[in-house]
Order: C-alpha cells, then sequence, then structure tokens
C-alpha cells in the first residue's frame, strides 16, 4: 500500500489514466486511486485522473459517480477540498473504443496535445466473450475440486473467433485490398491498449522524476495451456479470454529481457534523452463482477462461494472489485524507489490482489507458468499452495529459457501487426 509521502518535489502533480472506468474493476480502480492519493499526498499534490469510457453518456455518468466519491471520502475524513493539507483530485474523460482502432488513435493525438505528461496508464478495459457455464463440468469442478475450481476455473464457455467490426472502409469495398480480421478480445483487451501505449509515449517518458508506468490488468485465468504464440489473436481459442490474459503476462514480463529488445524499442520510440517507460503486470484476483453473464440470483451464490472460499483459506478472492483494485493502485503511487527494490531483490514480477481470511487487502506475488514469481530458477521453492495453481510445477532453468523464447516471437508477432495496422489506418487517412 502507498505509504504517506510529505516531502515536497518538483514533481507534485500526477497524470494517471484508467481505461474502461464506466464500471466494474475499471471504477474501482478510481475510486481507490482517489482514496489513497487523499490519505498520502498533502496539498502540494495533485491528482489528474483521465478516464476513458466507450461514449460521452459512460462519461458523464461516470465524472457523476466519481465526484460523489470524492465527496463522500472527504467527508469520511471530516475535511472540505479547500482545507489545506488535501490532496487536489481533477477529473477529465475521454472516449475511446479499443475494438475501433481509429478511435483509438483519435485519443493519443487528443491526449498528446491536451497533457504535459502521463506518469500512469492502467489498462483495464476489455470484455470476456463469456457465454455461459459448462454447467456439467462446473457441478462437479466445485463438488470435487473445491476451492481451486472457483479459483482457477475451467468451466466457462464463450465464443470462438469473434472479430471486431470492419476497421476501415477498405473492410467493405470489394475493389479494394482487405484488411485483416482483429479478434475483439484480442484487440479489446491487448491490442487497443497496445496501439494507444504505442500513440502516447512521448507523454508516459516525459516525467522529470521517474519514467512512466505502464500498468497491464491480468487475471489468475491466464493458463500457459490456453495460448499459442501461432495463433496470438485466440481466434481458433475456445477460451480467447484466457488467452488473451497469457499474452499480456508474457509481454509485460518479458519487457525487459534481451531477446525482446528490439521489439520494445519499436513499440515505445523514445524522443532523445526521454526515459524508457517501466511496465508492470498485475491481477485483480477473484472479484463478484458482471464480466459473466449470470442471472442476479446466481451472483449472490457465486459471491457467497467466494466469501467461503476466502474464510476456509484462499488469498486471492477479493471479492469486490475494491479489493481487487489494490495492486493496480498500489503499482500507480508507491515511489519509483521502492518498486526498483523489491524488482532488484525479487526480480520482476506479476504483482496480485490479494486478502487474508478476515479481508484484510493485501498484494502478493503472482506465479506466472514458464517464469515463476520473479524469473529466477528456484525463487517459487516454498510459495505457500494456497496461493499456486495445482498443476504448476517449480520453475526449471529450461522453462525459464523457453519463456524468454516465446516473449520474443510474442513481441515480433505484435510489432509486425501494429506496423501492418498503422501502414492501413494512414492509407485510410490518405
Amino acid at each position: 500500500m502507498a505509504g504517506r509521502q510529505e516531502e515536497v518535489g518538483e514533481d507534485v502533480h500526477s497524470y494517471v489514466l484508467v481505461t474502461g472506468a464506466n464500471g466494474g474493476l475499471g471504477y474501482a480502480i478510481c475510486c481507490r486511486l482517489i482514496d489513497e492519493f487523499i490519505r498520502t499526498r498533502s496539498s502540494f499534490h495533485s491528482l489528474r485522473l483521465i478516464i476513458t469510457t466507450r461514449d460521452k453518456l459512460k462519461s458523464h455518468d461516470t465524472i457523476a459517480r466519481l465526484k460523489d466519491h470524492i465527496f463522500r471520502t472527504r467527508k469520511q475524513h471530516k475535511v472540505h477540498e479547500k482545507t489545506p493539507l488535501v490532496a487536489k483530485i481533477y477529473l477529465q474523460a475521454e472516449q475511446a473504443d479499443l475494438c475501433r482502432l481509429q478511435s483509438v488513435q483519435a485519443l493519443s493525438r487528443k491526449l498528446l496535445h491536451s497533457l504535459p505528461k502521463l506518469d500512469t496508464i492502467i489498462l483495464n478495459a476489455g470484455h470476456g466473450g463469456f457465454t455461459g457455464l459448462d454447467w456439467p463440468l462446473a457441478i462437479w469442478s466445485i463438488l470435487t475440486n473445491f476451492p481451486h475450481s472457483v479459483t482457477y476455473p475451467t468451466y466457462k464457455t464463450s465464443d470462438i473467433g469473434s472479430t471486431t467490426a470492419p476497421q476501415t472502409s477498405h473492410d467493405t469495398s470489394s475493389d479494394a485490398r482487405e484488411a485483416p480480421s482483429l479478434g475483439s478480445i484480442f484487440c479489446s483487451n491487448v491490442f487497443g491498449h497496445y496501439m494507444l501505449v504505442h500513440g502516447i509515449v512521448p507523454l508516459l517518458s516525459n516525467s522529470s522524476a521517474t519514467p512512466g508506468r505502464i500498468v497491464w490488468i491480468s487475471s489468475l485465468e491466464a493458463y500457459d495451456s490456453t495460448f499459442s504464440s501461432t495463433d496470438i489473436q485466440g481466434l481458433q481459442s475456445p477460451s480467447a479470454y484466457e488467452s488473451s490474459k497469457r499474452l499480456t503476462d508474457i509481454l509485460a514480463l518479458s519487457s525487459t529481457l534481451p531477446a525482446t529488445q528490439p521489439f520494445v524499442r519499436a513499440f515505445l520510440p523514445l524522443p532523445s534523452g526521454h526515459r524508457t517507460p517501466k511496465q508492470y503486470v498485475t491481477q485483480p484476483g477473484i472479484c463478484a463482477t458482471n464480466i459473466l453473464p449470470l442471472h442476479w440470483l446466481l451472483m449472490y451464490v457465486v459471491a457467497a462461494a467466494f466469501y467461503f472460499a476466502r474464510w476456509i483459506g484462499s488469498p486471492w478472492h477479493t471479492v469486490s472489485a475494491y479489493a481487487g483494485a489494490c495492486a493496480p493502485v498500489w503499482l500507480a503511487l508507491a515511489s519509483q524507489e521502492e518498486l526498483d527494490e523489491v524488482e532488484e531483490k525479487d526480480g520482476a514480477g506479476k504483482w496480485g490482489s490479494g486478502v487474508s481470511s478476515q479481508g484484510e487487502d493485501q498484494v502478493f506475488r503472482t506465479e506466472v507458468q514458464g517464469w515463476g514469481v520473479g524469473g529466477r530458477v528456484g525463487d517459487d521453492i516454498g510459495l505457500p499452495k494456497n496461493r499456486r495453481p495445482r498443476e504448476v510445477v517449480d520453475l526449471n532453468e529450461k522453462a525459464r529459457e523457453d519463456f524468454e523464447v516465446l516473449g520474443r516471437e510474442c513481441w515480433q508477432n505484435m510489432e509486425r501487426l501494429r506496423e501492418k495496422w498503422d501502414n492501413i489506418l494512414k492509407d485510410e487517412d490518405d
């Protein structure tokens, strides 16, 4: 958790962007970010929180709810917005549809002209594409393998091969060249964010004090078995959501490895003298949100199962989106010295929101297949069993080497796809 920082430096104005902020985890991240900023910063500091939603109606509604939240938070702390020693919060709403790349590029251009810098971008927006549950498998798994089955579920069903709407006029023109298909879940969860970050790199590298931070939101369900490097969009996968989260892990955790650097540098082209943004990955634990289309009565049953799993020892059942926001908000507000010290000691890792059996919010390292907890062989030995998937084995040298090879392949494929779409969209503008 972020601690109080009373010192006054040259960089006291923080700019944080959260995508997909109108509900669920995204809205909770905004609320928690506001709460922690007010609690830990003095009047010398200010936060400009930029939120993105798909349309203006959602933006207006979200801003109104966040203003109410700010009022309640200050009332709870018994302070007025003009009281000395109270951090200042400013809200800014923008619109972008991550499944429409022209919309993403328009937002990038607008931000470049309207912001002086961006300290952190939290890449939260996306969707699951789930259609329901495989009920016989779900019931059997829960009865025979609880709480593991509600921590690492394998019984969700989803569409296969779902693609975005046409991106350009070329897509619908019979005499124009055909633009490649884009998987809708891949685009909303990964590629739309990838294009957005590439477009605003100057803002993320413009801070004079510390490098900007790119915080990817992944999941506990980022299973290695659901991902194929020959199908990074998950178009042929029955688990496109899980595939997209596995890709998120691979990109973030391999972003500093020597094998990926040619592609990472192309993704993050830096102006002369600017600092390279740092990439982090986090997961929110298991939250009871509406990402899965279930009847509202079943949602109460699901929440009850999650609370029971927590009560018997699961550290990952955060249940509430606010608790799930713990790790990404910590990454946004922690000092760079603290983050660098942890990674120097334990290696780069996937940060997870967790809870104690009493519901106290905590941040834990999350084990990743092929990477372990910090990319170092032997570090995952002795990790508590309730924080590990049962099928995961201790990291070995071969798995670690294979992960770096896979990271290079994924970064190469992502850069090829980005360059292809940059050219297509440029031709469309011309």
